[in-house]
């Protein structure tokens, strides 16, 4: 699975987003090595945060003085959220980066881990109160909802993706569809407008 996603990273050039003012964060897009079907790691947020609270996000967060640099952030991040060892993940590159409303820039870190560490995965009750994985398939046989969210700079397009009992939106829906794009051959049009997700 990791020579398969790296291949169709040779070409690509990530999205940098000037945004010097901005406080830089990384994600882990965590995908299983199962060759017959992948999986990406996701994560529910626990309901008593003040914010973000029971929504669908990866592994990740804010960048800290002791990381070398973004990839150190998510693997950091995923260690503390959801105990994946460091060592398990091999790391393919980064995707483009994204602005969040929260004013945040985040790298999304693309990883493959071995299939059995999902079942080793715990939650850290003080963050997240779920661990689950998404099948790569589902990403691609079923197109996603396109929300229209209103933004102080106009209309976003933002994607949903509505996998068993989840709802997966903004941020975490528009990096998933662009993983889809990227390294499975989707085709969802992300680009209608450019504003923050």
């Amino acid at each position: 699975m990791h020579d398969f996603i790296a291949q169709k990273f040779v070409q690509y050039q990530p999205r940098s987003v000037n945004a010097e003012l901005q406080t830089p964060a990384a994600v882990l897009v965590a995908i299983t090595d199962d060759m017959a079907n992948p999986e990406v790691i996701l994560t529910r947020r626990a309901e008593h945060l003040p914010t973000h609270k029971g929504q669908i996000a990866f592994p990740g967060g804010k960048a800290e003085p002791e990381d070398v640099d973004l990839v150190a952030t998510a693997l950091r991040e995923a260690f503390e959220e959801v105990a994946l060892k460091p060592e398990l993940v091999k790391v393919v590159g980064s995707m483009g980066q994204v602005l969040s409303r929260q004013g945040f820039v985040v790298t999304p870190i693309v990883g493959v881990v071995p299939a059995s560490v999902v079942s080793q995965l715990k939650p850290n009750l003080g963050e997240l109160d779920r661990i689950f994985t998404v099948p790569i398939h589902f990403l691609t046989d079923s197109k996603p909802v396109m929300d229209l969210l209103p933004l102080a700079a106009g209309v976003k397009q933002v994607p949903s993706f509505y996998y068993d009992e989840y709802r997966i939106w903004g941020m975490t829906a528009f990096i998933l569809a662009e993983l889809v794009n990227l390294a499975f051959d989707g085709r969802i049009d992300l680009y209608k407008d450019s504003g923050p997700v």
